[in-house]
């Protein structure tokens, strides 16, 4: 097989796609995209619309004999997550995403490939260019910095949009069709600290936990795997409480929205101390490795001798910050009770960095219920008020109630079914779409979320399956061809 994407079935998508990949599009730096996706309709002589939100709407009009066919609006972000493979040189600002064809599968090399969600936007680019394709009244709607808040679908005004219904492309597994999604809120917390000077006899030790999958914070948050800022204070504790480890500095996360898979911490330790703390490091990481054996078998903890840091966080803050980040939840926190295997409530310790005096933890928490969103914050709140911290709640955005009446999810289910000889899971899904936003602005909209099969989103093990791209295809190109009349 091929390793050039562009000659894989469904052509007219995996070209798009890999045009994509040739343009740098990390969330909050998509100047380059929004402008290529405007030109691409401009240059289908198309009515193209950039918002003030940075969204870009693209109208295609309806095919011969399908104007009385209900408008649909093929929906998807123009963004992707930016994670890498440490080492990695790739700078996603500049440097184009190197797709690889391996064993039934597209991914990138070291990177995030961002078929989350090129591959939604390669379809949509896809129906608005074709000419064969039998279709009412189309809207595209490209939306920005999904990943990291959701601004363009929170910013969308009311009465920009003219369909009926509305296919959200960001869904993936491809026998799946999502008709639900939760709610999520970001919290941050924050220690203050004075920075102290480190007495005489201390040794300097650098600790980093590596390896971890990581992974998309709500569809992978009940997967088990490690979360690096809590592996990372749980060692940190043990350095602190049986060997007088103090810390310097702290960095871990780069996401909200992903489970942590790396973290690094500057120490100071008695030198008279060193070698204990080095064992009894030791004997945590073996505990740790062993419990994530299974979930994480890549993990690395590692603590090698560095330069003595000048400066240390005071002791009194980094003893309440260590307990405070102990206790914080992360992961699921409660399993649903309508939706069996789905997550009703998770808490993901997403950041946290030290620098300018001060400690920042972010925690996005999700939740299909907002009483139960409610009271995480607030447990939130409650244990890092009590250790010092200030704590502030923001970006929230509401989730998405299922219509098992449907009309358009009773079309799409009779379409799976006859195509594919079963009928599609339909589902609810424990991440924020942009759905449940787009819904609260537009509340008569008839939405349904499907995709591809996308495996490991958001960490550099990102991958799409080939044949499923083109299934996602057929499926998507019969389910406009039988479009509901009005």
């Amino acid at each position: 097989m091929s390793n050039d994407i562009r000659e894989l079935d469904p052509r007219e998508v995996w070209r798009n796609f890999y045009s994509l990949t040739r343009i740098p599009r990390p969330s909050g730096h998509e100047e380059k995209i929004r402008e290529f996706i405007s030109d691409f309709g401009r240059n289908l002589d198309l009515e193209t619309i950039a918002d003030g939100a940075g969204n870009v709407i693209i109208r295609k009009p309806a095919t011969r004999g399908m104007a009385d066919r209900k408008g649909i609006i093929l929906q998807a972000h123009l963004d992707m997550v930016p994670q890498k493979n440490f080492g990695s040189s790739h700078d996603f600002l500049s440097d184009p995403i190197e797709p690889v064809v391996e064993g039934g599968w597209v991914h990138a090399r070291g990177t995030t490939l961002g078929a989350d969600n090129g591959i939604g936007v390669a379809a949509a680019m896809a129906v608005l260019e074709s000419d064969s394709l039998r279709h009412g009244p189309i809207e595209a709607l490209f939306t920005s910095e999904e990943e990291t808040g959701m601004s363009g679908a929170m910013g969308l005004k009311p009465g920009l949009l003219r369909g009926a219904i509305l296919l959200n492309l960001d869904s993936e597994d491809d026998s799946e069709l999502f008709i639900g999604c939760a709610g999520g809120l970001d919290a941050t917390m924050t220690f203050s600290y004075r920075e102290q000077t480190v007495p005489s006899g201390y040794a300097g030790f650098v600790i980093g936990v590596s390896g971890l999958r990581g992974g998309h914070s709500g569809m992978d948050i009940n997967l088990g795997r490690g979360n690096a800022n809590k592996i990372m204070n749980r060692v940190l504790q043990v350095g602190y409480l049986r060997h007088g480890a103090l810390l310097s500095s702290i960095e871990g996360g780069s996401l909200r929205n992903a489970i942590p898979r790396e973290s690094t911490a500057t120490v100071a330790v008695p030198a008279s101390q060193a070698g204990n703390f080095l064992d009894a490091l030791c004997i945590e990481a073996a505990a740790i490795k062993n419990e994530l054996s299974c979930a994480d078998p890549g993990l690395q903890i590692e603590a090698v001798p560095a330069v003595v840091p000048l400066r240390i966080i005071d002791e009194r803050v980094f003893g309440k910050l260590l307990a405070a980040v102990r206790a914080c939840p992360n992961g699921v926190v409660r399993m649903s009770n309508e939706m069996a295997g789905l997550v009703e409530t998770s808490s993901n310790l997403a950041i946290v960095k030290s620098g300018n005096g001060s400690v920042a933890l972010e925690c996005l928490l999700r939740s299909s219920m907002d009483s139960a969103r409610e009271d995480l914050s607030a447990m939130l709140r409650s244990l890092f008020e009590l250790a010092g911290a200030t704590v502030a709640f923001g970006g929230g955005y509401p989730g998405w109630k299922p219509d098992p009446g449907s009309p358009i999810l009773k079309s799409m289910r009779e379409i799976y079914t006859g195509k594919f000889g079963k009928a599609p899971q339909e589902k609810a899904v424990h991440a924020g779409l942009e759905c449940g936003i787009i819904g609260a602005t537009y509340p008569s909209l008839d939405m349904i979320s499907f995709g591809p099969a996308i495996r490991y989103p958001h960490s550099p093990d990102e991958k799409v399956n080939i044949p499923s791209v083109e299934k996602f295809w057929n499926f998507l190109v019969e389910t406009l061809e039988r479009a509901p009349a009005f």
